[in-house]
């Protein structure tokens, strides 16, 4: 099986583009966000949940995917469309728990 990927794996890639299997545009991971609470019994990592911005309109359907990291690594992820309330732009999250 292979390593939990943690939020400190994703810390260097803010700002930069993913690119997923199959879909034509980028995604921006614009933050990181730890949740820091008491560890449930048998946890292995700390809760996280990632945030892109991407274009609006053609929409990533929700999914688990590998992303090509702009400089870095090729992941997989689970990656959903989340309701956007910006004008001019589409976010998704993926969450770590």
């Amino acid at each position: 099986m292979a390593e939990q990927l943690r939020h400190e794996d994703f810390a260097p890639h803010l700002g930069k583009q993913f690119r997923f299997e199959g879909w034509d545009f980028a995604l921006c991971l614009v933050t990181i966000d730890v949740h820091h609470r008491a560890a449930a019994p048998g946890e292995t990592r700390t809760p996280f949940t990632l945030l892109f911005h991407g274009p609006a309109g053609d929409v990533l359907p929700e999914g688990l995917y590998q992303a090509d990291i702009e400089g870095g690594p090729t992941l997989e992820f689970y990656i959903m469309p989340i309701h956007t309330v910006a004008p001019g732009r589409q976010e998704y999250q993926a969450v770590f728990n």
